[in-house]
């Protein structure tokens, strides 16, 4: 095994020669206190940077076991560790030194949310981080000298200020694991209480603006408190008695004035399947696991869903229980995104009438008369978001600021004013009963079939010109697979961009799965199975640092946007 002052002895040796040279320090290192990896060396200080990992042992890191007692706690230390790791880099590294990205040392950039991410892996045996070093050049000819410092000094000194716990504020650790084991704590007891997601007292839901996920300004924003009807207690493992606003199942309507915290609400509860780090002020909005978020989106690919629920006698008889387009309508999108949620075993839809195709969503008695059903083939999600959780057991919860139809359909509705929450149902069933128009509903007698679709291996190409396999990520929003673009834009609740790679890795990975006889569902789980039980390096051959978690609903909608994507229809 080579040591440190075998790396020192080689930069020297290849100082100012050409930057092909870097080649020669690949490998396995030793040091006082930890073991280097230099995985993988970029071709040029213009090239993407370095893969690098360190290893420290376990027992020398000094982490306790309880603090990897569970998985929540062991993501939890993990994403702890990253966000230490990142501080260091910033601390010790000098940053630029020459050409492209010379003198960089940086690890995945956690934000507001704790996911399991590939950046650090704490097991019984090791704590390892892997991240990224931009060897340095100038010009194109190596700089040995500072190679030696970014290596040889500053990285020491990252690690050694980030993977001990004896260099750890273990108080503000324990705060970071315990917050994420309570939110775990939380969301798993909604079901048995009734409920589809927990908004806890005091939060401060705003975010600073519509770019940046980053609680507003204390000073400028209203904290939420439940209203007295909907508050529920909860007793966590580390906070102890909890109290906040309880969604119970059923059909939830979010009301009030434009500006006045609607979507604000909404948009916690889409966030709420995931954990939130301390100050973020969401760190008890938590929702059910299975909610997605519903919108429309013009343009996307369709491949034979069964959209009968909602369209349906369209012209010349087109078939709708295995609809295929290339360029979704607003309506036939959201249609489409409903239906393909559930297939996948969405238990709760979010919907904000603003992302939403106004003629999916509502139709009047005025234009039923104008308008003849028979002369219509869009069913309005108002006759059938009842039927979606009579039938199937599926919950929603919609804002609308601009119809209140839907009173009639709503088990409850939550009043937002000045960004305070009032419980309204009773007024808003007066309302609909005192109120009721010519109105007839047009959804039938129930909500219709959710059809699975097998997946066709041959449709997923991963190569770019020979045997050149290209998939990545590029940005949170698409996805660059083989000689395809797939557009995640209307995928609203992925976070982070470590989950959009995850996911163009996961869509390759999956691809053994597909068999010719297992639905797109056994073939997401089959993946999150394995991720569960490997961890995110299970998806790509070589060790990285930049994977982070992902649902089976979120792999789902990526595969359903593949312009490629072809499907046989099951039962």
């Amino acid at each position: 095994m080579k040591r440190d002052e075998d790396l020192r002895r080689t930069l020297a040796r290849i100082d100012k020669k050409g930057y092909k040279a870097y080649k020669d320090i690949q490998g396995e290192y030793d040091f006082p206190r930890f073991r280097l990896f230099i995985d993988h060396v970029q071709g040029d200080p213009f090239a993407s940077p370095s893969r690098v990992r360190v290893g420290v042992t376990r027992e020398t890191s000094g982490f306790s076991a309880d603090t990897t007692s569970s998985g929540s706690r062991t993501t939890a230390l993990c994403d702890y560790l990253t966000r230490r790791f990142l501080d260091a880099c910033k601390r010790f590294s000098r940053g630029n030194r020459g050409t492209g990205k010379s003198g960089l040392i940086t690890i995945d950039r956690p934000g507001q949310e704790i996911l399991q991410r590939s950046s650090m892996v704490v097991n019984a045996e090791v704590v390892e981080a892997r991240f990224w070093v931009g060897l340095p050049a100038r010009g194109r000819r190596i700089s040995g000298k500072d190679a030696q410092i970014m290596l040889l000094k500053e990285l020491p000194a990252i690690v050694d200020n980030a993977m001990f716990a004896g260099n750890t504020d273990l108080s503000d650790l324990y705060r970071h694991i315990e917050l994420a084991e309570d939110a775990d704590a939380l969301r798993n007891q909604l079901s048995e209480m009734g409920l589809i997601a927990f908004v806890g007292n005091g939060a401060l839901l705003p975010r600073a603006s519509g770019i940046d996920p980053r609680p507003l300004d204390e000073a400028k924003a209203v904290r939420f408190f439940s209203p007295p009807s909907y508050e529920v207690e909860v007793d966590l493992p580390n906070r102890g008695t909890v109290s906040g606003m309880g969604i119970p199942k059923g059909v939830t309507l979010i009301v009030g004035g434009g500006y006045h915290g609607k979507s604000t609400l909404l948009n916690a509860l889409e966030v709420g399947i995931y954990n939130h780090i301390y100050g973020d002020g969401r760190e008890l909005c938590v929702a059910d696991p299975q909610t997605v978020k519903i919108r429309a989106s013009d343009g996307r690919n369709i491949e034979k869903t069964d959209i009968s629920p909602f369209i349906n006698n369209l012209p010349l008889s087109k078939d709708t229980t295995a609809f295929s387009t290339q360029n979704a309508s607003g309506s036939t999108s959201q249609a489409a995104n409903i239906s393909e949620a559930l297939e996948v075993g969405a238990e709760v839809l979010l919907l904000d009438e603003d992302t939403s195709a106004t003629n999916f969503m509502i139709r009047d008695h005025r234009m039923q008369q104008l308008v003849s059903k028979d002369k219509e083939p869009i069913t309005p999600f108002l006759d059938k978001v009842r039927q979606l959780y009579q039938d199937k057991g599926v919950s929603t919860v919609l804002v609308m600021g601009g119809s209140g139809d839907y009173f009639s359909v709503a088990d409850h509705v939550i009043q937002l004013a000045d960004y305070r929450a009032a419980d309204v149902t009773r007024t808003a069933h007066e309302i609909a009963q005192n109120s009721a128009t010519s109105r007839i509903s047009e959804g039938g007698g129930e909500f219709g079939n959710i059809r699975c679709r097998i997946p066709v291996s041959s449709s997923f190409d991963p190569y770019r010109g020979g045997r050149r396999v290209k998939v990545a990520a590029k940005g949170l929003h698409e996805i660059i697979f083989g000689r395809t673009s797939v557009d995640l834009l209307d995928i609203e609740q992925l976070v982070d961009v470590s989950q959009t790679q995850a996911i163009a890795h996961a869509i390759h990975y999956a691809v053994q799965y597909m068999n010719g006889q297992r639905s797109l569902k056994e073939v997401v789980i089959r993946v999150l199975d394995d991720v569960e039980n490997q961890g995110l390096d299970v998806l790509i051959p070589y060790k990285v640092g930049n994977l982070a978690g992902f649902r089976p609903m979120d792999l789902a909608a990526a595969v359903n946007r593949m312009r490629t994507l072809k499907v046989r229809t099951g039962a």
